[in-house]
């Protein structure tokens, strides 16, 4: 289940801007991707309520994929149809109805995983976190099918190399047909799952619970208030090399002398390094978290987003590839640090009746309000500097200058949150957070 929740992100999550830049909507990449953190702030909520009354999980989790599929295999299926064509209205109506039923689809996969470990005998804490890695595989496995695979001479085909008239999937709208086809496989597979019961006798969540909104009550604490803010500021550089690493990788291939180069043409599967670093570089969690506590966490994976950032700016695809490797493998510091570490924190802190809520709040933050704004403001500083440039070359040069100026907003925040958050770290109160 969770190898296929996460292959139906992974298959167009990193390359959908590529499409999009390809048929002429590199400038509206950045409402596509707001999009996602639009919806994340009140759809999970809801289908929560769903489930908890109504609908078993992992059968609202099945509905859910259906409906997203349907509506990304249209959005494919508009692609194929109007080729060079496409109209930004109908394509974004279609993919973001789409993504309102595939982001809630993430904690109702975790609901189930958890229920379905309970009922069995497991501990949650101890089993579930190697089952929630298999999640990563299945995104890093998609990745690389959409990357490797393609069409040469109208044949489909795999190839590792690329080649000479070679359509990988990761340039067009086929990566909206793989994720569709997932999605459905994941609707079916559900039924075989065991039965998640509704909570029909027990007490009832209302949309205000169900939001968090009673642990905004936190923001009266200076402290988490400020924890809060900076998540948000934080948060939004979660999404931007989700949605322009791929697009900016692969305008190397206009490039004489970088046209033929293994990064140019496989940026997905360049891009796969940093889910790579995300899933070992969790397990350092925990010994950070004790030995330097939240505050320099944070600060590693804030001075980790600087140089995610700047490597981009000044690597090639060429002989600088290494800097676009050492970039992926920065980022699984740059986001676990940040969004692990936060969540525990976030835990740690706050009192048990409270606590699902706060972590309501904070993922609002993060990966609501902070994701969206990161993205629009990304969207019109790589518009002013990338896509309102005709020639290829100075396109370039706006893509290093759109990067320096990420690197500059995120060492911005660093230095703020060094001098604002208060905190002395004491190991000695700090409960257990293995992961």
């Amino acid at each position: 289940m969770n190898f296929l929740q996460f292959a139906v992100w992974g298959a167009y999550l990193t390359s959908m801007g590529t499409y999009l830049a390809s048929v002429g909507l590199g400038s509206k990449i950045e409402l596509f991707y707001a999009m996602q953190g639009i919806v994340s702030i009140f759809m999970p909520a809801i289908m929560g309520i769903v489930a908890d009354r109504w609908i078993p999980a992992q059968k609202l989790l099945g509905i859910c994929h259906l409906i997203a599929g349907l509506f990304l295999g249209l959005a494919g299926y508009y692609g194929l149809q109007s080729g060079a064509g496409v109209e930004f209205t109908p394509l974004f109506v279609l993919y973001s109805i789409s993504v309102a039923f595939y982001m809630p689809t993430i904690a109702l996969s975790n609901s189930t995983a958890y229920a379905i470990l309970v009922e069995s005998g497991y501990n949650t804490i101890k089993d579930f976190p190697p089952i929630r890695t298999i999640g990563t595989v299945g995104f890093i496995v998609a990745m690389w099918f959409v990357n490797f695979a393609g069409l040469l001479d109208g044949t489909f085909t795999l190839h590792l190399l690329g080649k000479s008239g070679f359509v990988s999937f990761q340039d067009n709208y086929n990566q909206f047909f793989v994720s569709a086809i997932l999605g459905l496989l994941l609707f079916l597979y559900v039924f075989t799952l065991p039965e998640v019961p509704v909570n029909q006798k027990g007490e009832k969540k209302t949309l205000y619970d169900a939001l968090g909104l009673r642990a905004f009550r936190l923001f009266k604490d200076k402290r988490m208030a400020i924890f809060f803010v900076f998540s948000m500021l934080l948060g939004v550089s979660l999404q931007i090399t989700n949605g322009y690493a791929n697009p900016f990788i692969s305008t190397f291939k206009h490039i004489p002398g970088f046209e033929d180069t293994w990064g140019a043409n496989n940026a997905n599967a360049l891009v796969s390094v940093s889910q790579i670093s995300e899933t070992l570089c969790i397990l350092l969690i925990p010994f950070f978290l004790q030995k330097f506590g939240i505050k320099k966490v944070m600060l590693i994976s804030m001075i980790a987003w600087v140089l995610r950032f700047a490597l981009f700016a000044v690597g090639d695809p060429g002989s600088g590839v290494w800097m676009f490797i050492l970039s992926m493998l920065v980022y699984g510091v740059a986001f676990d640090f940040f969004n692990v570490s936060g969540s525990l924190y976030v835990d740690n802190e706050t009192e048990k009746s409270i606590r699902s809520s706060a972590q309501g709040v904070f993922m609002m933050m993060t990966n609501g309000f902070g994701a969206t704004i990161g993205m629009l403001g990304a969207g019109a500083v790589i518009n002013h500097f990338v896509y309102a440039q005709e020639d290829v070359f100075q396109q370039l040069r706006g893509w290093n200058t759109s990067w320096y100026v990420f690197a500059g907003y995120a060492l911005v925040v660093a230095i703020l949150f060094g001098i604002l958050f208060k905190y002395k770290h004491r190991p000695e109160n700090t409960r257990d957070v293995s992961v």
